[in-house]
Order: C-alpha cells, then sequence, then structure tokens
C-alpha cells in the first residue's frame, strides 16, 4: 500500500473498529465487521486477514486489560490456559495449508448453531461462578490448545468456543468467563500476528489506525459487559453466533451450503 492512503479511508476504518472492538470486548465476532471493510478498501484476502489480526489483537489486549483491571482474571488459572491457546495457535497458523480446511468450512456453521442454541436456552447463565468439572490445568491441557489451534488454522467463532468451554467446564460466571476468553483470544492473536508479521502481509498504516480504533471500541464494551453482565452478554452471543454461522454459509464454495442445495435440487 503506497505512504499516501487517503485520511478519509483511514478514519472509516477506525470508526468501523471502534465498533467491531466493543461488540468483541462483549461476544466475541468482531471480525465480521472489520474483515469484510478491509477487502472493500482495496486490500487482497491474505493481507486484509493479516491486518485484521493486527486490530483484532489490540483489541483482545484492551478488554484482557479492562477486565483485568476489575479483578476479574484468576490469573494463577488463567495464565497456563493463556499460554497453551497462545502455543497452538502458531502451530495452527503453521499448520494452516495441511488441514483439510472443507471440513472446516462445513462443520464451524453447524457448531455456531449449537452453541447459540445453548445459549439461549441453559438454564444457568448467570454472573455468578459455579462448581467446575475440571481443573484449570485439565482445561489448559485439553480445551484451550484444540481452540487455540483452531483460531491459528481458521477462527471464526473461537471466542464462542472458548465462553462454552469456561462456563461449562470451569463454571465461570458470564462475566468472569468473557474476560478469561478475552486473554485466552489475545494469548492466540499475538501469536498468530507474529507470523503475519514476519511475512510481510500486514498494512501497518491502515492496521494501527484500525488498532487504536479496536483498542477504544474495547474498552467501551468491556465496560458495557461488566455492567449490564448476562443481560447483555448472553442475547449479544447468540446473535453474534448465528450471524458468524450464516457469513460463512453465504460462500458459494461453501460445502455444506453446496451439499443443501443439491439435497434440494434433487428433490
Amino acid at each position: 500500500m503506497p505512504l499516501d492512503i487517503d485520511p478519509g479511508l483511514l478514519l472509516g476504518l477506525f470508526g468501523v473498529a471502534v465498533g467491531a472492538g466493543c461488540v468483541d470486548a462483549i461476544a466475541g465476532g468482531g471480525g465480521l465487521m472489520t474483515l469484510p471493510a478491509l477487502i472493500l478498501a482495496g486490500l487482497d484476502p491474505v493481507s486484509a486477514i493479516a491486518t485484521n489480526k493486527l486490530q483484532g489483537t489490540a483489541g483482545s489486549v484492551s478488554a484482557t486489560v479492562a477486565f483485568a483491571r476489575r479483578g476479574l482474571i484468576r490469573w494463577p488459572e488463567a495464565w497456563p490456559i493463556a499460554l497453551a491457546a497462545g502455543l497452538a495457535s502458531v502451530a495452527g497458523a503453521l499448520c494452516v495449508s495441511l488441514l483439510p480446511r472443507a471440513v472446516l468450512d462445513a462443520a464451524v456453521p453447524v457448531l455456531l448453531v449449537g452453541i447459540a442454541l445453548y445459549f439461549a436456552t441453559a438454564r444457568r447463565m448467570s454472573n455468578e461462578d459455579a462448581a467446575a468439572r475440571v481443573t484449570p490445568l485439565v482445561f489448559a491441557a485439553t480445551v484451550a490448545p484444540l481452540v487455540g489451534f483452531y483460531d491459528g488454522v481458521f477462527g471464526p467463532g473461537a471466542g464462542a468456543f472458548y465462553m462454552v468451554g469456561f462456563v461449562t467446564l470451569l463454571g465461570l460466571g458470564v462475566v468472569r468467563a468473557t474476560a478469561h476468553t478475552k486473554l485466552a483470544n489475545a494469548a492466540s492473536n499475538v501469536g498468530a500476528l507474529a507470523l503475519f508479521a514476519a511475512s510481510g502481509h500486514v498494512v501497518w498504516a491502515i492496521g494501527l489506525a484500525m488498532a487504536a480504533g479496536a483498542f477504544l471500541g474495547a474498552q467501551i464494551g468491556s465496560a458495557l459487559a461488566v455492567r449490564l453482565g448476562a443481560r447483555l452478554i448472553r442475547p449479544l452471543l447468540v446473535t453474534i453466533a448465528c450471524a458468524m454461522a450464516l457469513r460463512l454459509l453465504s460462500d458459494p464454495a461453501n460445502p455444506l451450503r453446496q451439499a443443501v442445495l443439491a439435497l434440494v435440487s434433487a428433490g
């Protein structure tokens, strides 16, 4: 990208990043707004993904800091989970060309719809913590690397997958689960961003402008999440999970969409 990037374009992308950072801090899925905006701005898909990872990292780090200041992160339990997620995301990014993308394209929308149904119907969705079903170390050795690896390979819905694990397995209340999710997201984002930066695909002028917006938006979103708790996080999680599923299924190349259309045509 040339150095004389249109200031109006930077301002517009900054605004998109503010909104996306706010939503992402509460329920994840901010990339639904920022990635299409980057492609519309003229970036090729690889540069758009790499630049989007920069602003996403800024937003997740900002939200983590905001939640940590409010005492919502249990660091002795959280740091092994974050470390496992970060290392696994690097491994996933390195293996991205070796894994069957079609399987992920077909499976992830189904998983996201399942997560939306879970959050919509689960009885225990409050701000209070409950009894854990596994220890944090078991979680760090199993769930965290699986989701982190997925985040490095593909990404959409990683925050929702973390949330399900934190709520159902570690028994965290919705607000505390959101805080721990942002820390795990930040760790996996940093790992993937390091690889993108080393490959030279990040458009820094745009990425830094959006990072500033994402940082600001995440501060707003985290404050809203703490203030409104499950009343805000629960419906937004359901909405974002469904939106991500629809976004993935809107791709004409999605194998699940093709299979459904083939069945309809055959019928």
